[in-house]
């Protein structure tokens, strides 16, 4: 309800929707009643989103290998040393298993390694390519409003932090068994009615977490930085084009610095989410026996 008395105040005043560049623009629907899922009765097919997914899925299929092949030379030392974009890569990926997979997944790391990159350096793409005036060149060569942060979608973050959710309840049940469903319940057998919801209820608040943090971080500074543009057409439409002129030199100061920092939270928010799917994950696969938790406990 505030939203929509903000977008309407924004349109009164004779400004362009706030959020316009951040709401999906559906390209192909479908008449579809599935209950919550499709509120105003139809089932988006493509989108501006969509194929933004698509465009970051097939950057980091085409062009991430081509990096990653740079070597500094053609003999035998050279080729093990990265050159250009390669350097970039692979330190990201060194990083990520050293520093954030092998503390928390152990002997687990090679096996789900490729899950924590792929996650990475899809919701990273995702942010740089939101960051981009695509859907301004779209809408002004052909028409069509093509661009867009997925990750502002709150249906894109709960799918991600869905598979996220699956891979801790699959992994846990098939390489721990009946541990895994154990530390449901880490007191004695009759607190299992208390212990076992709360328990479940932890890991859909996981799966939450993962959802509202990474949704609400990357659409509040596209908000921001519309408003901030916003302001010079108000003033200009309110007070005069010389008032709006005089303003627009510290909105666009600020526009600049929303926007460097934009491109910080980009990269931080990738990191986060993947750091959080890793800690969860290892809290899935990885089980302290009592005598190995407290020498951990002694240490």
């Amino acid at each position: 309800m505030k939203l929509s008395l903000a977008k309407f105040g924004f349109l009164k005043l004779g400004m362009a929707d706030p959020v316009d560049h951040v709401v999906q623009h559906p390209l192909i629907t479908r008449d579809a009643d599935l209950g919550l899922l499709t509120p105003a009765g139809k089932l988006t097919v493509l989108s501006d989103q969509i194929v933004v997914m698509i465009l970051a899925a097939l950057i980091l299929m085409i062009f991430l290998p081509l990096m990653v092949r740079k070597r500094r030379g053609s003999d035998e030392i050279g080729r093990l040393v990265p050159s250009g974009g390669a350097n970039f890569v692979e330190t990201l990926c060194e990083y990520l298993r050293k520093d954030m997979a092998e503390p928390n997944l152990q002997h687990h790391t090679d096996r789900f390694i490729k899950f924590i990159w792929t996650v990475f350096f899809f919701i990273l793409t995702m942010n740089l390519l939101g960051l981009l005036p695509i859907a301004a060149i779209s809408t002004g060569l052909f028409g069509v409003h093509i661009g867009g942060t997925p990750t502002a979608n709150i249906w894109v973050t709960a799918t991600l932090a869905l598979i996220t959710l699956t891979m801790l309840i699959v992994n846990g049940l098939r390489l721990g068994g009946m541990e895994y469903l154990a530390h449901f319940n880490p007191g004695p057998w009759w607190l299992a009615p208390l212990l076992v919801p709360i328990e479940v209820a932890g890991l859909v608040a996981k799966a939450a977490s993962l959802a509202i943090r990474l949704f609400a971080n990357m659409m509040a500074g596209h908000i921001l930085l519309a408003v901030l543009l916003g302001f010079i057409l108000t003033v200009g439409s309110v007070v005069g084009s010389g008032a709006g002129f005089a303003i627009s030199v510290p909105v666009v100061l600020g526009s600049v610095a929303v926007n460097l920092l934009e491109i910080f939270v980009a990269f931080l928010q990738a990191y986060i989410f993947t750091f959080l799917t890793t800690l969860f994950l290892g809290m899935s696969v990885i089980f302290h026996h009592g005598e190995d938790h407290g020498e951990a406990h002694a240490h």
